[in-house]
């Protein structure tokens, strides 16, 4: 079998495994160089605080805002501030629109296009943002591999970061939980990574989840968790918790630390033992933050923290433990700029969440946490994210401070359901207990403000945005289905369509075009693609607008409705050096629709549209125009519809610092 097919022949469950290839790195990475230029100086030191509130939609606001939820939004609007819808990235998906304020460019100059790209050597998805590649040498003693040379974890965005332009100016920043900045770009600022930082498995988080009843999990790209069937033998319970990959190891063995449980036998309460570490919890009860350690070799091991809930003891167990997170004292992947960054933090509170998005909504989605105990995890995550903003300001004397907020975006991805009637998974009961999440997490980033206004003077701009904003998702569309319906892709063997995934059943040599991620789509041009059947130029031109034609005519048989609002040209909508090497055609979708969970990563399900039924039931991949973000300030702005790329420029101008001439954004802020 060629090297080709064999990848092609790669399990859904391999491929969500294969993010466990950044174990290869553990302890031995590094970012990848950055040699800065002088754009110019500042023209004097000035206060700026920007707080990234992911996913505040300005509809939303501005309701709670007029109905006096929101206060501290209220009190700066009142002093003279202002506020603009904010025009998102195309798609707006929160890679995308983050690396977009990040470079002052859009996707065809930072060349991130989607949470998930593909290898066009093998038709694989591939994570869009890290490249992480183990040691270039290697001996092998026995069955030890011995690295002589250090693996790597490198950024896949290109551009300027607008803080390294910041540095070149003279102006200190600090840059708290920059979505996409993993691994973080190389400065002298203090910056600590957001979003994409993975678990110790190189993941963006797999849970693991102990108990003696029959349990399944739907898996996802890059995440989701693990069913460990254990059995209650005695009042005891004895079980491993899975760690990264060991690759010092022929084959590359996952490494695991047993642990112990011992049952209560009259109280609903549990002792757990886990490398010498002993803590009792009650039912429904979660731990502080609990070290572990995964040794590789004697010389070699890899840190980690996570999580302990004990759901129920009886008449199930049933036992959480959260993604090992990346321990911030002992980081065996790069966590901050400076590396001490990181540890200053850990010793000030304690051990913290490192995980780029620490809710676990895979959790929730698949009954292992059911809303309430998910939005207590969700909590800690606010609570710490509070304490350390405290911090920050508490220090903040000069320069910029850049702070992220991540929990009103996960929040309204799971919780849009119980606040829309007309969606599939409304359920009554559970919208009279959590109807009011949404509008109180809008209340927990007023908080958030309010706290930063309070340590504004009058000389600080103050800068509030969200990169995107929020509506329901009712119906998913199956792209790779409609294609195969169309004509466009060709199955080996359509009788398993339902059971195609990952391109595994794909006819190549008759197949024109494919979807991969959540909203691209790619020509299987020839000389680009392995197997690539359509001529670049002219027949591949005609091919695209034909396709794009085809799905903003498509029409929803249940709501009349056209689930793609815009079929967006690549090459016509991007600007930059690297346009060309993203997909062909970007769908942006109405409200309501966002692309079917299969279809993403290669899957074939029967229908063209269907209901989400999901918990996962709010979205914003949607044409750029229906969702855009929010930008609130305390100065005025001189644009009526600002974008995502010119509030770079415009914390350059904050400044005085003149923009890298690849940032396509303007000024926008008096």
């Amino acid at each position: 079998m060629s090297a080709r097919k064999r990848a092609a022949a790669l399990s859904r469950r391999e491929f969500l495994k294969s993010g466990a290839a950044a174990s290869a790195a553990l302890g031995l990475a590094g970012a990848a160089r950055f040699t800065p230029k002088v754009y110019g100086r500042a023209r004097a030191a000035r206060k700026m605080i920007v707080l990234g509130l992911d996913g505040l939609d300005p509809d939303l606001t501005r309701r709670w805002i007029d109905e006096g939820r929101l206060p501290a939004f209220a009190k700066l609007l009142r002093q003279g501030g202002d506020f603009r819808p904010l025009g998102t990235s195309l798609p707006p998906q929160t890679p995308v629109a983050w690396s977009n304020f990040i470079t002052g460019m859009d996707p065809g100059g930072h060349a991130i296009f989607d949470f998930i790209h593909r290898d066009p050597a093998t038709y694989i998805p591939v994570f869009s943002s890290t490249e992480t590649t183990g040691a270039a040498k290697t001996v092998r003693i026995g069955g030890t591999i011995i690295p002589l040379s250090s693996g790597r974890v490198r950024s896949l965005r290109r551009g300027t970061t607008f803080w390294q332009a910041l540095e070149e100016g003279g102006v200190r920043s600090t840059i708290f939980k920059m979505p996409t900045n993993y691994p973080p770009a190389e400065t002298g600022q203090r910056t600590l990574a957001g979003m994409n930082t993975p678990d110790v498995k190189g993941s963006y988080g797999i849970f693991n989840y102990y108990t003696n009843e029959a349990t399944s999990l739907v898996q996802e790209a890059g995440g989701g968790g693990r069913v460990h069937d254990v059995y209650v033998i005695g009042n005891r319970v004895e079980a491993e918790l899975p760690g990264p990959t060991n690759t010092f190891k022929r084959e590359a063995p996952e490494t695991t630390i047993p642990f112990q449980v011992f049952i209560d036998p009259s109280h609903p309460a549990a002792k757990i033992v886990i490398q010498g570490n002993e803590f009792v919890l009650k039912e429904r009860e979660w731990s502080g933050w609990i070290p572990v350690r995964f040794g590789l070799i004697p010389t070699q091991s890899v840190h980690g923290i996570c999580l302990f809930y004990l759901k129920e003891v009886r008449p199930k167990f049933k036992l959480y433990i959260s993604p090992v997170n990346i321990d911030p004292a002992r980081p065996a992947l790069p966590l901050s700029t400076p590396e001490s960054y990181a540890r200053e933090l850990e010793r000030r509170f304690g051990p913290f969440f490192t995980k780029g998005l620490p809710a676990d909504t895979s959790a929730l989605e698949n009954g292992v946490l059911d809303e309430e105990e998910f939005l207590r995890l969700d909590d800690m995550v606010y609570e710490e994210s509070m304490a350390m903003l405290e911090y920050e300001l508490g220090r903040f004397d000069e320069g910029l401070l850049f702070y992220y907020f991540s929990n009103a975006d996960q929040r309204q991805h799971m919780f849009w359901r119980l606040a829309d009637p007309g969606h599939p998974a409304y359920d009554a009961k559970l919208a009279a207990r959590f109807g009011q999440v949404i509008p109180g997490v809008y209340a927990e980033m007023d908080r958030a403000l309010d706290l930063a206004l309070g340590r504004a003077d009058k000389d600080t701009v103050v800068l509030v945005m969200s990169d995107h904003g929020f509506s329901s998702f009712r119906r998913g569309f199956n792209l790779n289905t409609w294609l195969l319906r169309e004509g466009y892709h060709r199955l080996q063997r359509p009788w398993r369509q339902e059971q195609s995934s990952l391109f595994d059943n794909t006819d190549w040599a008759k197949s024109r075009a494919y979807g991969v991620g959540l909203n691209s789509l790619y020509i299987n041009e020839r000389g680009r693609e392995a197997e690539g059947i359509v001529a670049p130029g002219p027949d591949k031109d005609n091919l695209v607008r034909e396709i794009a034609r085809k799905l903003e005519a498509l029409t929803d048989p249940l709501t009349g409705e056209h689930p793609v609002l815009k079929a967006f040209v690549a090459r016509e909508a991007y600007r930059g050096a690297n346009r060309d090497a993203g997909p062909d055609i970007v769908l942006g979708f109405n409200r309501g629709y966002r692309i079917s969970w299969q279809s993403p990563l290669g899957g074939f399900p029967r229908e063209i549209i269907e209901d989400n039924t999901q918990r996962w039931s709010g979205d914003h991949m949607t044409a750029p125009g229906v969702l855009p973000g929010i930008a609130f300030a305390n100065r005025a702005f001189t644009a009526e519809a600002p974008a995502l790329e010119d509030l770079t420029a415009s914390v350059l101008g904050a400044f005085g610092v003149e923009k890298p001439g690849d940032m396509i954004g303007r000024n926008v802020l008096e």
